[in-house]
């Protein structure tokens, strides 16, 4: 049997249509840190061995760049990035239910302007090439957007999900207290 993605802590804030989402969000950022680390050790070796394969640093960076766009949309659907949480575990009721809104309404909005702005930095890139291999800016830049929608619906799903059942985990009963009403 294997462990699920989501900790049954968590679940109240989760639907699981987007668990299978989550899963291929993680393995793809561990590929992405595998490949980053693999590449970065080749290049290095290379290098010192007189040899330097200079397409290595596009395959280094490109990787890299997507690995921490896809891991900020994973680590974002598991409240691991962007958001602070020091401040609302301390509270209960409605104060908690408003900063747990507030908090996850400002990432919302972070997700948003990389939607926007990614896109706008994406079609830029069209005019600009990456050296040695010639390819658009553009395959760099369409992870700033992709990365922003998926910020933006984990945001929103963690919102109305609080709202619906809590932002506290559930106590050992499986009923979710403190929905501030």
């Amino acid at each position: 049997m294997t462990a699920p993605i989501v900790l049954e802590t968590d679940r109240h804030l989760k639907w699981s249509a987007f668990d299978v989402l989550e899963k291929w969000l993680m393995i793809l950022c561990g590929v992405c840190l595998a490949v980053f680390t693999i590449s970065t050790l080749i290049d290095v070796v290379t290098r010192e061995a007189g040899h330097a394969l200079l397409w290595l640093q596009e395959v280094t960076s490109t990787f890299f760049i997507y690995g921490v766009f896809i891991g900020a949309s994973a680590a974002t659907r598991r409240n691991d990035h962007l958001y602070l949480s020091a401040l609302t575990e301390k509270m209960s009721g409605a104060p908690r239910r408003f900063f747990e809104v507030f908090n996850r309404a400002v990432v919302l909005l972070v997700g948003l302007a990389m939607v926007w702005f990614g896109w706008q930095n994406m079609i830029t890139g069209l005019g600009s090439f990456r050296m040695p291999s010639m390819l658009p800016m553009t395959y760099l830049y369409t992870g700033i957007p992709l990365c922003g929608a998926l910020v933006a619906l984990f945001s929103l799903e963690q919102i109305v999900n609080g709202l619906r059942n809590g932002f506290t985990a559930p106590v050992g009963d499986g009923i979710v207290r403190d929905t501030g009403l």
